[in-house]
C-alpha cells in the first residue's frame, strides 16, 4: 500500500511539474491528460443553403451527412459571414474576420481598403488557426480543399500550422479539369505543401479531395490524433457533377423557382425551422417570373438545378468513402465530425454578361444543355433559383439578410448527444468548441484572443444558450452588415440589391425579414445601432466608399487584373498608336501632295 501510494505521488508530482515547465515554456498550446484525444474531420461546403442537405429539408440525397446529423447535434440558429473567404478565416480561427485580415474578398474589395490593417486578405501577425493550436498540442494536421486566405507562399496552409495540405488559392476553379473559372484568375493555382502542383487527369474535385485526405491520414501514425479540413469546392461555381448523380433528379425542379420556394418554406415550417405562419420574403427586385421564361429556357434552368442536386449528392458520396477508411481503420468511434457551409447559395448568372461570354469562349466552356455539368460545362443556378433555395430567408449569398448568413451546422462525434439545438452560434464559435472538446488550451503568448464562444456548454446540456440576452454578435462583410441581440437583429445591405438602409426585425417571429420594426421600436433600434457603433470600432470595421456596389466593384477589379496581367500587350499597342496614326497621316499627306 505504501509502494502503491508512493508511486501515486511520483505521478502527480511528475505531472506537476509538467504543466509548470510548459507554462514556462510559452508558445505551445497545452493539451489535459486523460482518455486519448479525439480526431476531428471539419467538412466545408461551398455555397450551401439552410435547407440544401436531405436532413434539413432539401431535394438533394445526402444519407451520409445525415447519419451524422441523427447521431450528434443538428444547429438550427447557426450563422456564418456571408462571404467565403472571411468565414473561413473566422472557421480556423475563431476571431471575427476584420480581426484575421480577411475583411472581404480581392474580386469585390474596393481600392480605398487595400492594404489597410483587417483588409490585407491574408492572415495577419498575431492571429493563430486551429491548426496552429492543434498541431502544438501532438495532432497531425492535414488540409485538401479550397483554401483563399492568401496569394503568397506564406499564406499557405503549412504556413498557418497545417503538416500537409494540397490548396486551392483562389475562390474557385474547375471540377473537372486544372483551370481557372472566371477571368480575374489566369489559372487555378493549387499548391500541395508549399509546391504548385497540377491534377490528375481523371481529376473530380470532390473525388479527389477526399482520395488526398485519405492519403495524408494514412501515412501517419494511427496512436496520434489528426485534425482533416476538407474544404470541397461542391457547390460554388462552375457546378458540375457526374452524370450518373445528376441523372437522380430529373423533373424535381420542372416546376420552377417560385414553387420550390413556397415548397422549401412549408418544409421549413414542418421541420421547426420556422415559426408556424411565419412569412415568406417577396422575391428579390428584377427576378424573372418562372412562367416568363420559354419552354427551353425552363428546361435549361431545371437542368441546371439537377445538376446542383447531383453535385452535393456526389459530395456527400466521397465524404461517405471518408467515413467508411475511418471506419475500417478503427477510427471513425473517436472521431469529431463537423459539416457547414461558408455562407448561403450564389445567386451567379454566366448567360447575361458579354465580357465572361467571350472569356468562357476562349478558355473551352459552355453554358448550354449538352453534357450539362460535365467537363467544359459552365452551370449555375442564378439569382432566383438561389433565391427559391435560400427559403424560408431572404436574399442568399453576398448580403447580410438570412438567405447569405444563416446556414447548416452539424457536430457529431465521442461525448455528443444527439439533440436538436436552438441556441444562436456563429462561425467563429467553431475553433473554440473545437479545442475545448480536444482538451486544448491555446497559449497566452500574445496572439490576438479569439472572439467566439464555445459551444460546448450547450452541446452537454448545462446551458441553453451560448449568447445571452444582453450579448451581442455582429458580423460585416463589404458593407453588408448585422447585428443580433437576443430575438432581434438590426441589418443593412449594400447594392446592386440593398439600398443602405438599416432596418431592425424580430428574426424569432420573422425569420424571412418581411417586417420592418424601425418605426415602431425606435429605441430599440438606436440601441442596436449604438452597438453596432461599438462593434465597429471593436473590430476595426472600415466604412464603405461612397456609391459602392459590390457587382460594379468586382467588374472594375477584373478589369483591372486583367489590365496587369497582360500589361505588356497594353504597353505594346499604347506605343503603337502614335506609330500608326503618324503612318496614317503620312499616307494622307502624300496623297494630298500627289
Amino acid at each position: 500500500m505504501k509502494r502503491r501510494a508512493a508511486m501515486a505521488q511520483l505521478i502527480r508530482a511528475l505531472t506537476l511539474l509538467v504543466v509548470v515547465v510548459g507554462s514556462f515554456c510559452g508558445g505551445s498550446a497545452l493539451a489535459e491528460t486523460g482518455p486519448s484525444r479525439p480526431n476531428i474531420v471539419l467538412l466545408l461546403v461551398d455555397d450551401a443553403a439552410l435547407m440544401d442537405f436531405g436532413v434539413y429539408g432539401g431535394e438533394a440525397h445526402t444519407p451520409n451527412i445525415d447519419v451524422l446529423a441523427a447521431r450528434g447535434a443538428l444547429f438550427t440558429q447557426y450563422r456564418s459571414s456571408p462571404l467565403c473567404a472571411p468565414s473561413r478565416a473566422m472557421l480556423l480561427t475563431g476571431m471575427d474576420n476584420h480581426r484575421t485580415g480577411v475583411a472581404t474578398i480581392p474580386e469585390v474589395i474596393p481600392p480605398e481598403q487595400e492594404g489597410k490593417p483587417g483588409y490585407t486578405l491574408s492572415l495577419e501577425p498575431g492571429v493563430a488557426t486551429l491548426a496552429d493550436d492543434l498541431k502544438a498540442a501532438g495532432y497531425r494536421t492535414l488540409m485538401t480543399g479550397k483554401w483563399h486566405l492568401g496569394s503568397e507562399k506564406k499564406d499557405l496552409p503549412v504556413s498557418h500550422g497545417f503538416d500537409r495540405s494540397f490548396a486551392l488559392d483562389a475562390s474557385g476553379a474547375d471540377n473537372w479539369e486544372d483551370k481557372s473559372f472566371i477571368p480575374f484568375y489566369s489559372e487555378a493555382p493549387w499548391f500541395e505543401d508549399d509546391k504548385a502542383a497540377s491534377l490528375p487527369k481523371d481529376f473530380y474535385s470532390s473525388k479527389f479531395l477526399v482520395d488526398k485526405m485519405i492519403q495524408y491520414i494514412g501515412e501517419g501514425d494511427a496512436s496520434t490524433p489528426f485534425f482533416a479540413y476538407v474544404a470541397f469546392q461542391a457547390i460554388h461555381i462552375p457546378v458540375q457533377a457526374p452524370p450518373e448523380f445528376t441523372a437522380h433528379y430529373k423533373g424535381v425542379y420542372d416546376e420552377g423557382w417560385n414553387v420550390l420556394r413556397e415548397r422549401r418554406h412549408q418544409r421549413a415550417v414542418e421541420r421547426g425551422l420556422i415559426p408556424e405562419g411565419a412569412a415568406l420574403a417577396p422575391m428579390p427586385r428584377g427576378s424573372r417570373p418562372w412562367d416568363s421564361l420559354s419552354k427551353d429556357e425552363q428546361a435549361l434552368y431545371a437542368a441546371r438545378m439537377q445538376v446542383n442536386a447531383g453535385m452535393l449528392e456526389a459530395m456527400d458520396h466521397h465524404v461517405g468513402r471518408l467515413i467508411d477508411y475511418l471506419k475500417a481503420q478503427g477510427l471513425y468511434d473517436n472521431t469529431i465530425f463537423v459539416v457547414t457551409s461558408d455562407n448561403g447559395p450564389a445567386p451567379s448568372r454566366g448567360d447575361n454578361d458579354r465580357s465572361l461570354a467571350l472569356w468562357m469562349k476562349f478558355n473551352g466552356y459552355h453554358i448550354g444543355m449538352k453534357n450539362i455539368g460535365e467537363r467544359g460545362s459552365w452551370t449555375f443556378i442564378g439569382p432566383e433559383w438561389a433565391n427559391a433555395v435560400a427559403s424560408p430567408s431572404d436574399l442568399f449569398k453576398f448580403y447580410a439578410a438570412e438567405g447569405g448568413l444563416r446556414v447548416p451546422f452539424i457536430i457529431a462525434g465521442p461525448g455528443i448527444a444527439p439533440r436538436r439545438v436552438r441556441s444562436f452560434a456563429m462561425v467563429a464559435d467553431v475553433a473554440p468548441t473545437l479545442l475545448d472538446l480536444a482538451r486544448v488550451t491555446p497559449p497566452d503568448d500574445g496572439r490576438k484572443p479569439m472572439t467566439g464562444r464555445s459551444l460546448v456548454p450547450v452541446l452537454d446540456g448545462e446551458a441553453q444558450e451560448t449568447y445571452g440576452p444582453d450579448d451581442v454578435a455582429g458580423i460585416e462583410v463589404s458593407g453588408n452588415a448585422a447585428l443580433y441581440l437576443g430575438r432581434y437583429k438590426v441589418t443593412r445591405n449594400l447594392p446592386p440589391l440593398g439600398d443602405g438602409q438599416w432596418r431592425l426585425f424580430d428574426i424569432k417571429a420573422d425569420p424571412g425579414e418581411t417586417n420592418d420594426l424601425s418605426a415602431d421600436q425606435p429605441a430599440l433600434k438606436k440601441r442596436l445601432l449604438a452597438a453596432y457603433g461599438s462593434f465597429v470600432d471593436r473590430m476595426g470595421v472600415l466604412e464603405m466608399p461612397e456609391g459602392y456596389d459590390s457587382a460594379r466593384q468586382l467588374t472594375l477589379n477584373v478589369r483591372e487584373r486583367l489590365i496587369e496581367r497582360h500589361r505588356w500587350i497594353t504597353a505594346i499597342s499604347l506605343g503603337l498608336v502614335p506609330v500608326f496614326l503618324f503612318l496614317i497621316g503620312r499616307m494622307i499627306f502624300r496623297r494630298r501632295g500627289s
